[in-house]
């Protein structure tokens, strides 16, 4: 947590530039830049340390999220139709690590399914009754 806006360390300045703060860290880091010309010149060295490509292995892994479901497994938990394994890991990389990523596409995932709900409902309910009606008919 930042609590001393003047004392913002370099590591905290990488978390914000991965998204990896809380929205209240975030809001003081953005702070701290905006009253301070070392601080914003320490974050410009640090985006073109970046952007010359640190190659560790965990770097990479930051970068290209290997640790965050795609998308599809996110709908799919939502939905509560994974493994129960992989259900696991969903709820663990949500709920635990809070990966402000990962919660942005679920937001998104939920406020999809809300507003395709009737649709969606009506959808279900034709295939449903198509369906009914073509099993009847077979026998």
């Amino acid at each position: 947590m930042v609590r001393n806006m003047n004392a913002v360390s370099r590591e905290t300045l990488a978390a914000y530039l991965e998204d990896a703060l809380s929205e209240a860290d975030t809001v003081q880091v953005e702070q701290a830049l905006r009253q301070s010309d070392a601080l914003r010149k320490q974050l410009r060295s640090l985006i073109q340390e970046q952007d010359r490509g640190e190659h560790s292995v965990g770097a990479i892994w930051r970068r290209q999220r290997l640790s965050c479901p795609p998308r599809e497994q996110l709908g799919s938990w939502l939905l509560g139709v994974l493994d129960p394994d992989l259900q696991d890991y969903v709820t663990f990389h949500l709920r635990t690590v809070g990966c402000s990523f990962c919660l942005a596409n679920l937001a998104d995932l939920e406020e999809q399914q809300r507003e395709l709900s009737p649709k969606t409902q009506q959808r279900r309910k034709r295939l449903y009754e198509s369906s009914a009606g073509a099993i009847r008919k077979k026998r």
